[in-house]
């Protein structure tokens, strides 16, 4: 390769800002649409974490509460109709259709113990719909960011066939530049599949977790009440 060919090569900008610049259209939209795609899976990303955090933390609280032999009663006028934490609401689901379902003579409606047991099924599919909300967006974008990459580079690599038949040339400085634009769509394409398949499985293996946490305390629960209705 002469001289004159590596000064030109040299001379050309390759940053990510210049290279976007030099993109066609739809390269540039498909690179925004990636950078959008993988900033939103970040944002999912980190609000999940936070929230199953808390999810957890409250979990441990309202666990120790339940069982340190409070009368349920009182715990439940303690936490309230709408308290922090999976388990803590549906307790309060449960114990507010346990409530609504005494006559005024103190007696109890007839089905009370189908209705809690449908109410707290109502707030675990609540708990479910809310822990598992954003993550069906990262598994959308780990499946199909590659290969929305990848239409960018095939684009980009035709339209830097199209440059190089048109200066009837093929020397560094009229290849490289088509060539790293093009290539610039799959990396972003990468960058913002990875990311969000590795949290889809890590996120998706902790609302399991909390849920089936959730769903043991509802059985629990519901085995208490049943006792104490046979009683």
């Amino acid at each position: 390769m002469d001289t004159g060919t590596l000064a030109m090569a040299r001379e050309i900008d390759f940053s990510f800002l210049a290279l976007f610049l030099r993109a066609t259209l739809t390269v540039k939209l498909v690179v925004i649409l990636l950078i959008a795609a993988s900033f939103w899976s970040w944002t999912i990303i980190i609000q999940k974490h936070i929230d199953y955090r808390r999810a957890r933390r409250a979990e441990r609280a309202f666990d120790q509460a339940f069982w340190s032999g409070e009368p349920l009663d009182d715990l439940f006028d303690e936490i309230g109709t709408a308290p922090e934490g999976p388990s803590a609401r549906v307790f309060a689901a449960g114990m507010l259709e346990w409530r609504r379902s005494h006559r005024d003579d103190g007696g109890l409606i007839a089905g009370v113990q189908a209705r809690i047991d449908r109410s707290m099924d109502v707030a675990i599919a609540k708990e479910a719909d809310s822990l598992t909300r954003g993550l069906s967006f990262l598994a959308t974008v780990g499946s199909t960011a590659p290969f929305v990459g990848l239409f960018g580079t095939v684009w980009g690599i035709m339209n830097a066939f199209i440059e190089i038949s048109q200066q009837q040339s093929t020397n560094l400085a009229v290849v490289a530049p088509g060539i790293a634009e093009a290539l610039m769509a799959t990396g972003l394409g990468l960058f913002a599949a990875v990311p969000a398949v590795v949290f889809y499985n890590k996120l998706s293996t902790d609302s399991d977790r909390i849920l089936s946490a959730t769903e043991a305390f509802a059985d629990e629960f519901s085995t208490i009440l049943s006792r104490q209705l046979d009683n």
